[in-house]
C-alpha cells in the first residue's frame, strides 16, 4: 500500500461515521455501501464496502472498499490492509493490536474462495484470531454474495465454525446488489 494512504476512504465519511449511535448496525451497513459506491464498476467484481469498527468504544478503526488499493483488492483486505499500516504491524499481527470488541461490516459475505488466487477474505478474517488473538468478533453482512464468479460461497459457515459471528442486516439489499453489480452485462444486455 502507497505511504500516505489513510484508514478512512475519505474526509467526508468521518462526518456520517461520527454520527452513528451505538450498535446502529443499519447506520453502519449505511456506510459501508457508501464507500462501495467509490470502488469502480467493472464486470469482473462486486463491488463492496467494508468498515472495522470497535464496538465496544462505538469507533470505526478502519474502511475500504473493493479496488482501493493496488491490485485486485476485496473491501475487507483494503480494511485491513490499511489498519495493520496504521498500526505499524503486518495485516498478519492486525489480530493482535485490534480491540477486544472488533466487528466488521461488510455489505457482502466476506468470499469464501478467489479465482484470482489470492487470499479469501474469510481466511483474512480467521486468521486474525489463530493463537488466540482478539480478532473479529463479529461479521455484519448486508447480502449473501450472489453465486456469479466462484458459485455457492460458504464463507458465513466458515466463520460461525471459527467461532466469529455472521450476522445478517436486513433492509439494503436491493440497493446493496445495485451497487455490487453495477458493471456486471444484464442479460437484457447480451
Amino acid at each position: 500500500m502507497p505511504k500516505g494512504t489513510r484508514m478512512f476512504s475519505s474526509d467526508a465519511l468521518m462526518d456520517d461515521f461520527l454520527a452513528i449511535a451505538p450498535s446502529d448496525h443499519h447506520a453502519y451497513m449505511r456506510l459501508a455501501l457508501q464507500l462501495a459506491e467509490k470502488s469502480p464498476p467493472k464486470p469482473t467484481n462486486f463491488r463492496v464496502g467494508a468498515v472495522l469498527v470497535d464496538a465496544s468504544r462505538n469507533q470505526v478503526l478502519s474502511t475500504g472498499y473493493t479496488l482501493e488499493l493496488t491490485g485486485n483488492t476485496h473491501a475487507e483486505q483494503c480494511c485491513l490492509q490499511k489498519y495493520a499500516e496504521a498500526h505499524d504491524v503486518t495485516e498478519d499481527h492486525v489480530g493482535e493490536v485490534l480491540p477486544e470488541d472488533t466487528v466488521l461490516y461488510t455489505t457482502m459475505e466476506p468470499c469464501n474462495m478467489r479465482a484470482s488466487g489470492n487470499l479469501p477474505c474469510t481466511d483474512r478474517i480467521v486468521k486474525l484470531r489463530n493463537g488466540g488473538k482478539k480478532g473479529i468478533a463479529k461479521v455484519y453482512v448486508g447480502v449473501k454474495e450472489p453465486e456469479k464468479f466462484v458459485g455457492e460461497n460458504e464463507g458465513r459457515a466458515k466463520l460461525q465454525e471459527h467461532g466469529i459471528e455472521s450476522i445478517s442486516v436486513p433492509g439494503l439489499e436491493a440497493e446493496i446488489l445495485r451497487v455490487a453489480t453495477a458493471g456486471h452485462v444484464k442479460d437484457a444486455d447480451v
